[in-house]
């Protein structure tokens, strides 16, 4: 395997059958990413897109889950340091993302993040999913575990996605940074207005099993079975003639653009610049400030708790 500096990032190339394997190797986190994996894993894409040996991409995550999404540790922190005028050279929620209202090492009050780094920021962090959504070579992905935040994204654009039936799979953030969240286009084109709004209003789970009957995935499989189907998957599409599967995926995007994602790519990083500038009022629970006082263990915990309503 050829690997990231850090190991964070694998990937293999199989010239026998045209397949590149990539692996998220974050296992302790739940195979979460930061920017810095993310921009990794855009790397590697990069390298498989270029290499006309190349035919699919396999994307899974090691140790049993595929991906948890963005490490929340670093929640708004991703919008970087900033030149704030209160001199402590922040314009957003501090490098550690502790959210407005944490002091900074000097005691100064950092600022919100600006509208204009949230939009620069996440025009930039939305690239990696548009990219990803409109590859040029067959995508793969084998989902165990959890699928959350941007690992739920990657699901449901891969071309191939094979999950089992217990994966839990949803966009949690949703309640902490509101339902205008990630890219809706694909989640309404894909999990249909009915199921989209309702994990995105609710912040809900759900199994694999749940969406079995409705065809999301191409297909839902006992966990056990999960690897060895995708691979089998990836080997049937590679049997596919290179050039035909590159024109194909040419064609697929133009179509789902003309009927279904027409302006996702702006639309997607505005919401979730806007959506990140939330006031909460009180009795509302906000993460980054919860995250700040008790530590993200602890703020997971009180988030669920906030969001657990018994059924009558």
């Amino acid at each position: 395997m050829t690997a990231l500096t850090d190991g964070r990032v694998l990937m293999e190339r199989d010239p026998e059958f045209g397949i590149a394997r990539i692996t998220l190797n974050n296992p302790d986190r739940r195979n979460s990413y930061d920017a810095a994996m993310r921009d990794q894993l855009a790397a590697y894409l990069d390298d498989a897109a270029c290499d006309d040996d190349v035919k699919v991409v396999l994307l899974r995550g090691a140790g049993g889950d595929f991906s948890a999404g963005a490490d929340m540790r670093n929640a708004y922190g991703w919008y970087g340091e900033g030149t704030g005028k209160d001199g402590t050279g922040n314009d957003g929620a501090g490098k550690d993302g502790g959210g407005p209202g944490a002091a900074t090492s000097n005691g100064a009050r950092p600022r919100r993040p600006s509208q204009r780094r949230r939009l620069t920021v996440d025009r930039r962090t939305f690239d990696f999913y548009h990219e990803f959504l409109g590859f040029p070579k067959a995508t793969v992905a084998e989902v165990r575990g959890l699928a959350l935040g941007g690992g739920f994204e990657m699901a449901l654009m891969a071309d191939i996605a094979v999950v089992g039936r217990d994966a839990k799979l949803g966009m949690p953030a949703t309640r902490f940074l509101g339902p205008a969240l990630g890219s809706l286009h694909v989640f309404f084109h894909r999990l249909g207005p009915v199921l989209a709004r309702r994990m995105l209003l609710t912040g809900d789970s759900i199994s694999g099993a749940a969406v079995e009957h409705l065809g999301v995935f191409t297909e839902v499989v006992d966990d056990g079975d999960v690897e060895k189907r995708a691979e089998w998957w990836a080997r049937k599409v590679s049997r596919m003639p290179a050039d035909g599967i590159v024109m194909a995926k040419e064609a697929f995007r133009l179509i789902e653009q003309l009927q279904a994602y027409q302006g996702e790519e702006v639309l997607s990083y505005l919401f979730h610049a806007y959506g990140t500038n939330l006031s909460f009022e009180d009795g509302e629970f906000n993460f980054v400030k919860e995250r700040a006082r008790h530590g993200v263990k602890r703020a997971f915990e009180l988030r669920d708790e906030h969001f657990e309503i018994p059924e009558p």
